[in-house]
């Protein structure tokens, strides 16, 4: 027996829809970067849509020596970390309150090369003539935050912000750390955040740890400096990040750059006073101190592939599965 002709326009139509949403929703993640998590929920309300390699590139050009940097005063800086943690724990109407006391907003912003949303924390003082530079921070709103990216030196170790989105968007649940001034803005070595323990940098970055978050940071070098390699790799102060460290290596390894191991060899530029990493050795959390060519930072294939492997450790922090280098791992 034929169905009849309306019941089977009514079954053909049905699929039609179907099949148009199946399209929509490919498509959809495609261009936003996601996966199933993102393409089911909405918009955010009243968010910024940026890109947000631009939006830090805006930030970071007018960083100069000299000028734009004003030491915080200790609750300055305890406020602002304990935001940042009230943040972490899901309570932004409080983190709201406490930034609003310190002169600093937050905002949510859509990136769109990936379509993931970010809380961005800023200093009020930012566009203003005489800035604090006190720094700004970006959490991944979309997952749980589980390890940062820190760039202490914007407009010094150029590129550095740079490679830092890069990282930020090359992992789930990451929270980016930039200093808000270039490493020589303040009087002496005010305003070199990664030596110091009296920034909002460090107190942010000391609040993550305490967290048991691991971290990397990202620094540059001079061509003359490290002659022959690409890239230093280092644990800093500890030991806690060394299988960190190993998987790091052998992932830039993979991807052509020669690396200096700092864990086996004496290596320039190991990062061993840095004050970040001290913190995180003090609460033994894995902490990687990176530093790059100035090839590397410069952009484009190089970048891609610095970014990628760091992925490899960072996606693990977040719980991804493993990401294989590209030859075998090398043993030290």
């Amino acid at each position: 027996m034929r169905a009849p002709r309306s019941r089977t326009i009514t079954i053909a139509a049905l699929l039609l829809v179907i099949a148009s949403v199946a399209v929509g929703l490919t498509s959809r993640l495609r261009a936003g970067g996601g996966d199933a998590h993102d393409a089911g929920r909405p918009a955010a309300k009243g968010a910024a849509r940026v890109d947000l390699a631009r939006e830090v590139a805006d930030y970071t050009s007018r960083f100069g020596p000299g000028h734009g940097y004003l030491p915080p005063g200790r609750a300055d800086r305890e406020d602002i970390a304990a935001a940042i943690g009230l943040l972490l724990d899901g309570q932004r109407a409080q983190a709201e309150r406490r930034l609003a006391a310190r002169d600093f907003t937050v905002r949510t912003v859509v990136d769109r090369p990936t379509g993931r949303r970010y809380a961005e924390v800023a200093d009020r003082t930012d566009s203003a003539v005489a800035p604090r530079g006190w720094g700004r921070v970006y959490l991944d709103l979309d997952h749980r935050p589980s390890w940062s990216v820190q760039v202490p030196h914007p407009g010094f170790d150029l590129g550095t912000e740079q490679l830092g989105v890069r990282v930020l968007r090359g992992s789930p649940g990451g929270v980016l750390v930039i200093a808000g001034a270039h490493r020589k803005a303040g009087a002496g070595n005010s305003a070199d955040v990664a030596h110091r323990t009296d920034t909002v940098f460090h107190a942010v970055c000391a609040e993550l740890a305490r967290r048991g978050m691991p971290g990397v940071q990202l620094h540059g070098f001079a061509a003359s400096a490290v002659p022959g390699y690409d890239v230093v790799a280092s644990t800093g102060a500890g030991s806690a990040g060394r299988q960190d460290g190993r998987e790091l290596a052998d992932a830039l390894r993979g991807r052509g750059f020669r690396v200096c191991r700092a864990w086996a060899l004496s290596c320039p530029l190991e990062g061993r006073t840095n004050m970040q990493g001290k913190v995180a050795d003090a609460d033994h959390v894995p902490f990687l101190h990176v530093e790059f060519s100035p090839e590397v930072r410069a952009g484009g294939g190089p970048a891609e592939r610095a970014a990628a492997a760091i992925a490899a450790v960072t996606g693990r922090w977040a719980g991804e599965p493993a990401r294989p280098a590209s030859t075998g791992p090398v043993t030290d």
